[in-house]
């Protein structure tokens, strides 16, 4: 018997941080947290860091899930940019480790495709079908919220826990299924 699972997606940022949290009940997502912490207001670049740490923590130590799933950060021509991003991820990811807790980092345009099927999706399209899958109400105002919901959701569909189409052990009982495939 597999027992329940908590994941918990991240969208890092120096901006925004956005986060999701899914319980997997019998192999079926519920949502049960979806927010973002803001950083706008603060200047000190550590000082956000520090805070994206420190939530972190609370989330975990709140939730106790049992995996992170993390966006990793885009190559961008903005070098500053791209540390920044780079900093934050790696954070939070410190965050996760210094509570052992597995760590699973996915490009956005995978996250894309796990949600849309379009690894090329916008962020709108991302967040219509998470309000679908999950059944949400209202969607935030700002979308990095459901883009580290989207993470978590990517991590339970990569997870083997759907499986889609068939399945082999190996070549002979792909050749025994596929016959009508197999030239002779």
């Amino acid at each position: 018997m597999e027992k329940d699972k908590i994941i918990l997606g991240i969208d890092p940022g120096t901006t925004i941080m956005g986060f999701g949290l899914i319980k997997v009940v019998n192999k079926k997502m519920e949502l049960m947290q979806l927010n973002e912490l803001n950083l706008k207001k603060y200047d000190d670049h550590y000082l956000k860091l520090k805070l994206i740490f420190e939530r972190t923590v609370e989330l975990i130590d709140s939730h106790h899930p049992d995996e992170i799933a993390i966006e990793a950060p885009f190559f961008g021509k903005n070098v500053q940019s791209m540390l920044k991003l780079g900093r934050a991820q790696g954070v939070a990811m410190a965050a996760g480790l210094s509570r052992e807790i597995p760590i699973t980092e996915y490009s956005p345009k995978k996250i894309k495709m796990a949600i849309t099927g379009n690894g090329n999706a916008s962020k709108e399209q991302v967040a219509k079908m998470l309000q679908h899958l999950l059944s949400l109400k209202t969607l935030p105002k700002n979308l990095d919220a459901t883009d580290g919901l989207a993470a978590a959701v990517c991590h339970f569909y990569n997870a083997g826990r759907i499986t889609v189409g068939k399945s082999y052990t190996g070549w002979s009982a792909f050749v025994k299924q596929n016959e009508d495939r197999v030239k002779k």
